[in-house]
């Protein structure tokens, strides 16, 4: 006894000395620019001893005294740093530090796409959004999508994605569920892209396979996260086709940060090079904001808000198309009288607040409001007059009207209003189990929709009302409709992100979602699981393999059919897809960094709503009955073909198909007896794009950086149609294919940090000046077309209708 104790008591006071030899370490933590930075959390390696940084960045630290110590500097977005010293007891060290932004950010990593494990991610590089030559103003990351899914139409900010629809992708900003214009008919009524590219972090794109902490649409899901500043800041853009504005800043301790852009477009000088000329007047303007105030290292809260007022008047007079071959050709030439004025005001509120108790857990809370308001109004008749042109290169009249075919009217009539409101309330959460990764989130959704839509189209043909009837006014196309509704949707998800050991290589995301609506009474379940292998190769690549249900319950548009009536019957359209891929990171050319990725995919589709394509406005036929499928591939390549300039190429081959399964063929006799039925089967999906090709290129003179190249085209296959019958069997015509080259050329006028001496200069970052010429070899593409008849042999003619020729357009950007 005696003996333990003689050991115990030198142990004891060795323990107590060490306990009673304190020292302190004190000091300010800064950033790169020297502002204080406050939640450091500084501790002292090995022990559980630490605390963290104030407003004023200052910090005081208890540390033991006597022997050597490293004390550790630790903050989100920051560098660690370590420093060791030794203190003898009672000493005051004063260790004034300076941390440097982390590279490996989770924002910096979503940026370059270095999200490699989640099938289906595509990069978008959002610095090119300011130079890329678009004649979509306010569309900037829209404009990086078309490059890599394709696109027939350069007038809209919408795209299809693997087969998929304008209503099958979904957008986000951070965390907030964004909804895009109902009425909309064409691209040029369309207003701005609720994204604002000036005001984006990051961006994270996927093109199918998805996770499920994702919603519940079928083709994409497009993910934004807007930037937090650290200070003062902005941007200022002019072209001809518009003007934006946007600014940032952060309070001295950085608790509060705020974003507000304002943008007006107005698109009259591209419309102006459309066919139908005539008076157009169209303005489109839009304000959003963002307030984020952190109270503290674990809790924060967060407002954004948008108001788009879009307006869209029109006033043609004339119009004129020619087709047809060399040896035949044909001229439709129009008259019009009427205008068209529309109205589309819309509304955005969002409030998050956000509480991490520790390291480990993450609370959100998230309440959002959307309302829109849409009128569509016109009253226009076209008088025209239809013909056959001179061929014979020998004759004077060569190029105009020898034979004239047909005269008449169109008359167009529309009087539709619609009011949405969407109310959301949703929790999102995640934990950190270390190789577990678990989120898991709630929503409840309640909808109300008013509209009332009234709209004809009336023909006549030298004075013959078509179809005619001898007591009536029969008309091409009517659709009128009133109708009032509201209902609510619950939808939720749990999903676990589950990393191996890294010897392993292997990580898995499986989740499943659920969703329930009170219109239609459908419980929906969707399992989706992701697998991505990184081999112990010495060539950087990664095998992905992802699967799953997406199943999207039907909306607005959706449920309203051809005749307007709403089906609030309607089900959930259904789909299985499988995707599989590769991403391989190597280096060319000596020193440049590459990256090739691979995909392959497949769609199963069943109680599917089919639908036409007025322009960009979906016409769904309002029931479940099309099964369908949808396979393809696509290859992309990133990298600076040109030192120190990104480039990258897009390539995808796809076939989509699907089967009306009420959709048949009769053929009568002469008697007007039935005499044979077919049933169509399979035919073309109206987003069956069979090829596309994106590229964006950028080079630069060798010795002259600061003047660069930046060149953007686009290439897909026809898209189908048919002629304006309602029948989805006889949907298989084609349209031209899409064909466009836009080019630009900006030169860097001013860089800020050259002219310290000056107070004027040394406040702006950038001024890039930029020359861009739209559809440079001035391809006539097609995206309609209306169907004549002509008098003389009772033939249907389809007339084209052609979108935006050669433009010229000046842009500047400064920032600041």
């Amino acid at each position: 006894m005696h003996r333990k104790l003689s050991l115990l008591l030198p142990i004891l006071f060795i323990c107590l000395t060490a306990i009673a030899q304190k020292a302190k370490v004190k000091g300010v933590v800064t950033d790169d620019k020297n502002k204080p930075l406050e939640f450091v959390t500084i501790g002292v390696k090995g022990t559980a001893n630490g605390t963290q940084t104030d407003a004023a960045g200052s910090y005081t630290l208890e540390v033991p005294a006597g022997g050597g110590i490293a004390v550790v500097y630790n903050s989100v977005g920051y560098e660690r740093k370590e420093i060791s010293i030794t203190l003898n007891e009672g000493q005051e060290y004063e260790a004034n530090v300076k941390l440097d932004k982390s590279s490996t950010t989770l924002n910096e990593v979503i940026k370059k796409g270095d999200r490699r494990d989640e099938a289906g991610n595509v990069i978008l590089d959002v610095s090119k959004t300011p130079l890329i030559p678009t004649t979509g103003f306010g569309s900037g990351v829209e404009a990086l999508i078309k490059t890599m899914v394709g696109s027939n139409n350069e007038l809209t900010s919408q795209y299809n994605v693997r087969g998929g629809n304008y209503d099958e992708n979904l957008v986000y900003v951070n965390d907030f569920e964004i909804y895009r214009p109902f009425l909309t008919r064409s691209g040029q009524q369309e207003g701005m892209s609720f994204v604002n590219a000036d005001l984006v972090s990051n961006v994270n794109f996927s093109v199918g396979g998805f996770q499920s902490r994702y919603g519940d649409k079928m083709s994409s899901v497009l993910d934004v996260t807007y930037k937090r500043p650290k200070e003062f800041g902005g941007r200022f853009m002019a072209s001809l086709l518009g003007v934006s504005l946007s600014l940032q800043g952060a309070s001295k301790n950085e608790k509060l940060t705020y974003l507000v852009g304002l943008r007006h477009k107005s698109n009259q000088y591209l419309l102006n090079s459309q066919p139908t000329k005539g008076v157009y007047n169209p303005s489109f303007t839009d304000v959003q904001g963002l307030i984020n105030y952190r109270f503290n290292s674990k809790w924060e809260m967060e407002v954004i808000g948008n108001y788009a007022r879009n307006r869209f008047n029109f006033y043609p007079e004339t119009s004129t198309s020619s087709f047809g071959l060399i040896n035949q050709a044909f001229q439709m030439r129009v008259v019009y009288k009427g205008s068209e004025i529309d109205q589309f005001d819309s509304r955005f509120g969002g409030w998050s607040t956000t509480f991490k108790p520790n390291d480990r857990l993450k609370l959100k809370l998230l309440a959002s409001g959307f309302q829109t308001n849409e009128q569509e109004t016109y009253d226009i008749n076209g008088e025209y007059l239809f013909g056959e042109l001179e061929t014979d290169l020998g004759k004077e009249s060569f190029g105009q009207v020898k034979t004239f075919l047909g005269t008449g009217i169109i008359h167009n009539y529309a009087r539709n209003y619609l009011k949405v409101n969407v109310g959301n309330v949703a929790h999102r959460g995640s934990y950190d189990a270390n190789k577990h990764f678990l989120q898991w989130g709630l929503d409840a959704n309640v909808t109300s929709i008013t509209d009332k839509l009234h709209e004809w189209e009336r023909r006549d043909s030298a004075g013959y009302t078509q179809p005619y009837e001898q007591n009536a006014l029969p008309m091409m196309k009517l659709l009128t409709s009133a109708s009032t509704f509201d209902y609510m949707r619950y939808s939720g998800f749990i999903q676990d992100n589950f990393r191996f050991n890294d010897s392993l290589g292997l990580t898995i995301s499986a989740g499943v979602r659920f969703n329930y609506s009170d219109l239609n009474n459908e419980f929906l379940v969707s399992p989706r699981v992701q697998l991505a292998y990184k081999p112990r190769w010495k060539n950087d690549m990664i095998f992905k393999l992802a699967g799953g249900l997406y199943q999207q319950p039907p909306f607005y548009r959706e449920m309203r059919d051809l005749n307007g009536v709403v089906n609030k019957n309607l089900l959930a359209q259904k789909s299985f897809h499988i995707v599989a891929g590769t991403d391989y990171n190597f280096i060319a050319f000596n020193d440049r960094k590459f990256k090739f990725t691979s995909e392959v995919y497949y769609k199963n589709l069943w109680d599917i709503v089919p639908y036409e394509y007025d322009n960009v406005r979906i016409r769904y036929f309002g029931k479940n009955d099309a099964i369908g499928y949808i396979y393809g591939g696509e290859l992309r390549l990133y990298g600076d073909i040109v030192k120190d300039a990104t480039s990258w190429v897009s390539v995808g081959v796809m076939k989509a198909m699907e089967d009306v399964t009420d959709d048949k063929i009769v053929l009568k006799d002469q008697g007007g007896a039935d005499s044979a039925t077919f049933y169509p089967g399979y035919i073309p999906r109206p987003t069956d794009q069979r090829f596309m090709l994106g590229m964006y290129f950028e080079d630069y003179f060798p010795k002259w950086k600061n003047y660069k190249m930046h060149l953007n085209m686009i290439y897909t296959t026809g898209l189908p149609f048919g002629p304006p019958d309602n029948q989805r069997y006889g949907d298989t015509l084609r349209l031209p294919d899409y064909k466009r080259v836009d080019i630009g050329f900006s030169a860097l006028l001013v860089k800020g940090e050259k002219h310290q001496n000056s107070k004027t200069l040394s406040a702006v970052k950038n001024v890039w000046l930029s020359a861009e010429v739209f559809n440079l070899l001035g391809i006539q593409n097609t995206l309609s077309y209306s169907w004549i008849q002509d008098q003389t042999s009772g033939s249907t003619f389809a007339v084209p209708n052609r979108l935006t020729s050669r433009l010229i357009n000046v842009k500047l950007v400064v920032d600041f």
